[in-house]
C-alpha cells in the first residue's frame, strides 16, 4: 500500500488538483487506488448547484494520476514527470456524488520508449463510473 505522503513524493500535484488519496494494491504495471468523494470538493460548488456530480474530466484526471503514481514511484523515474497525452474510448457509466469511494485501476498494456499506454476504470460499489485508453509522454 501507497500512503498520501508517498504519493506526494511520486506526483507533482497537490490540493486542490491531488485526485488519489491511497494505494491498494501495486503489481509490476497494474495499480489499484481510490479517492474519497467529499462534498468539500471545490467543483461541487459549480458542478452543479443543488445536483453535486463529480465532473468526468476529473474522473479521467484522478485516472490518469493514479497511472502517474505506479509509473513515478518505480526505481529511476523519480522526479520525472508523465505528461497525460490523450484519451481514448472513454466511456462514463455511472455518476460519481459525494460520499462515493471511486476505486481506480490503472493497467499499462503497451510502452514505446517515452510513450505508454494504459487501460484504467473508475468503479463506485463495483459498479463502473467510467472507462478509457490513456496515453503518456514519460519525461524529465
Amino acid at each position: 500500500m501507497i500512503d498520501i505522503k508517498a504519493i506526494q513524493e511520486a506526483l507533482p500535484h497537490r490540493y486542490p488538483f491531488l485526485l488519489v488519496d491511497r494505494v491498494l494494491e501495486v503489481r509490476e504495471d497494474e495499480i489499484v487506488a481510490l479517492k474519497n468523494v467529499t462534498i468539500n470538493e471545490p467543483f461541487f460548488q459549480g458542478h452543479f448547484p443543488n445536483y453535486p456530480v463529480m465532473p468526468g474530466v476529473l474522473i479521467m484526471e484522478a485516472l490518469a494520476q493514479t497511472a502517474g503514481v505506479l509509473e513515478l514511484s518505480k526505481a529511476g523515474n523519480q522526479g520525472k514527470l508523465v505528461f497525460y497525452a490523450g484519451m481514448d474510448k472513454v466511456k462514463f457509466k455511472k455518476q460519481v456524488v459525494p460520499g462515493d469511494q471511486l476505486i481506480m485501476t490503472a493497467k499499462f498494456i503497451k510502452r514505446r520508449g517515452t510513450i505508454a499506454v494504459v487501460e484504467a476504470k473508475a468503479e463506485v460499489d463495483a459498479q463502473l463510473a467510467a472507462s478509457g485508453v490513456l496515453t503518456f509522454a514519460i519525461g524529465g
